[in-house]
């Protein structure tokens, strides 16, 4: 495992929170926040994101699974009383039950996917990406990961600033590699054979992945339940309270 840049905070059981592509722990610091109410919180930045180690690509969502399932088996529980994914997080979290089904005990996958059927929307990221730097797709995501509604309002326009910056402070490199894992995903077998209790959560107005995506989720993994919240893609940062009392609710 690369060297990950993870904090712990709070009591109870403990909970991994898991970030979205581009982006950092700090994703989800109204989330967490709530959540240590009840939970000890354990964030993390994946690897090339964040203040973690950049590793050269190309590597795998299931690298990343991997890399989860060592910092948890690092911590003194051991064990995790569920794994909070958004978006790559989520791809984490379906690869990670696949591959490590003794590091937790229950999934809850947010905004995220099992496969992508075309790739060809990744691939021109990505030659976007390394000709012209993450500049030129940085508007294009903020618009994705908040509504139009939210992003007009004072509290929208200081979180679609923050996310933009964080989303600019990646290496290009780094970025493209984890555009190309990303694209690469296919769950749709092993989430069959899953057989740990699932919350799915879709943001209703996720164009990046879009309900269906969660829906298909849901219906693969045996007894999965499906919530919907009213949200764009980055639903941690615009429905952060929602968000924590679905996870509270499910996982305490």
């Amino acid at each position: 495992m690369p060297p990950l840049h993870f904090e712990r905070a709070g009591s109870g059981p403990l909970i991994v929170l898991s970030h979205a592509l581009g982006l950092d722990l700090s994703m989800w610091d109204a989330a967490a926040a709530r959540l240590q109410a009840s939970f000890t919180v354990l964030r993390y930045d994946h690897r090339c994101h964040g203040r973690s180690a950049v590793v050269p690509g190309p590597w795998s969502v299931e690298d990343l699974a991997d890399d989860a399932a060592e910092l948890i088996a690092s911590q003194p529980e051991g064990q995790a009383r569920a794994f909070i994914g958004l978006s790559m997080g989520g791809m984490t979290a379906q690869a990670l039950a696949a591959r490590h089904p003794g590091r937790v005990e229950r999934l809850v996958i947010v905004n995220s996917s099992a496969h992508y059927p075309d790739r060809s929307p990744w691939s021109t990221r990505v030659a976007t990406v390394r000709e012209k730097g993450i500049s030129a797709v940085a508007d294009g995501a903020v618009e994705r990961w908040l509504t139009p509604d939210f992003r007009r309002t004072a509290m929208g326009m200081e979180a679609a600033a923050r996310l933009r910056a964080t989303l600019l402070a990646n290496t290009a490199e780094a970025y493209a590699d984890s555009c190309e894992a990303v694209a690469a995903i296919d769950f749709r077998q092993t989430n069959r054979g899953l057989q740990l209790p699932t919350l799915v959560i879709a943001g209703a107005q996720d164009l990046a992945t879009p309900p269906a995506m969660s829906e298909q989720i849901a219906t693969a993994i045996v007894g999965a339940r499906l919530e919907t919240v009213d949200a764009a893609h980055i639903s941690s940062v615009e429905q952060a309270e929602v968000l924590a009392e679905l996870i509270t609710r499910f996982a305490r």
